[in-house]
């Protein structure tokens, strides 16, 4: 390499050294992401019944940041459940309960931490990292549970939760 150049990635020596002169190099910034499942079906319940519940699947966060030092918090929110239509019913997000449980992987070096178990009638921490170096990645599998009200009607529910990470 000459004096002053600027490198995107790394440098090899094939056959000799590297020699170092006033150059810079830059590792490329990797990124910070998180996958979810597309869908989940919570089953049915029978008339009378306190609720439903079941794994939402598995949510990973992959850090490729490759940060000396990295943190990262997942968050979690939902809708309110409703039937649709031109009648829509409706059971409340607050009724809408999230446990993230233990991690079922992880990788890399950092202290990872699932939330605490909450309704989701505001958005709430799912997982999160501390005192990460490097590249790290966290997949947990939560389980959603849908206390459903003395007054409910009959029907099909949907909801969006949302899963994001900082």
């Amino acid at each position: 390499m000459t004096t002053g150049v600027s490198v995107d990635g790394r440098t090899l020596a094939r056959n000799g050294a590297v020699t170092l002169d006033t150059d810079t190099i830059t590792r490329p910034a990797g990124v910070l992401s998180i996958s979810v499942p597309g869908m989940a079906d919570l089953g049915s319940a029978e008339a009378g019944t306190a609720g439903v519940s079941g794994l939402l699947g598995e949510v990973t966060v992959t850090d490729a940041r490759g940060d000396p030092s990295t943190e990262w918090t997942a968050t979690v929110s939902c809708t309110d459940f409703t039937t649709g239509g031109a009648t829509p019913e409706t059971i409340a997000n607050e009724s809408v309960g999230y446990s993230p449980g233990s991690a079922t992987s992880t990788a890399g070096e950092a202290e990872f931490t699932p939330g605490t178990t909450g309704d989701l009638g505001s958005p709430r921490t799912a997982f999160s990292v501390s005192e990460g170096t490097g590249d790290n990645s966290a997949t947990w599998n939560p389980t959603i549970t849908v206390t459903l009200p003395d007054d409910v009607v009959v029907g099909t529910y949907t909801a969006v939760i949302t899963h994001s990470v900082t």
